[in-house]
């Protein structure tokens, strides 16, 4: 048994923190959608604008509000305004093809990878 990349946010943009929250990263619903990712899952965030890294879980966010928002103590690491990639494993003996996206600015769908 292997951990494979199953899902990938990549390029999204942070568009809110909220340290006070209990925990947690919320993500548009039609993104988590596209990339399979579900409510409660274990996602790995990677900041590419400072460098953190962090495992947290799936929060539904608004369906088309292109939110994706860093909660509790993951706000301290990733900050509005910082593009971040958002990544679901699964633990698997088998080949699997990952469900890989690129977002714009806005965190609106521009392509499969």
């Amino acid at each position: 048994m292997r951990w494979l990349l199953r899902s990938k946010i990549h390029k999204a943009t942070v568009t809110d923190a909220n340290v006070e929250y209990i925990g947690s990263i919320a993500i548009d619903e039609d993104l988590m959608e596209r990339v399979g990712l579900w409510l409660g899952e274990k996602v790995l965030v990677v900041d590419t604008t400072n460098g953190a890294r962090l495992e947290t879980y799936v929060m539904m966010g608004e369906r088309g509000s292109g939110t994706i928002c860093m909660n509790g103590a993951s706000a301290h690491l990733i900050n509005p305004g910082d593009e971040i990639s958002i990544m679901g494993f699964e633990l698997t003996d088998r080949p699997i093809t990952p469900k890989n996206i690129l977002v714009n600015k806005r965190n609106k769908f521009v392509r499969n990878l």
